[in-house]
């Protein structure tokens, strides 16, 4: 018996638990954490294409 999932929901939340004058570290930091979410949602998406 095979499973197939069809629908996976992930949700994210990125807070910054230092006072809102972040400096250009923690800003770079939440950009790569963004990027590499999106290329990993992508890749998901893209294989779902191909099937």
């Amino acid at each position: 018996m095979s499973i197939i999932i069809t629908e996976v929901d992930v949700s994210v939340r990125v807070t910054d638990s230092e006072s809102s004058n972040s400096d250009a570290g923690n800003s770079s930091m939440r950009d790569e954490i963004i990027k590499e979410c999106v290329e990993q949602i992508m890749a998901i998406i893209n294989n779902k294409n191909e099937r």
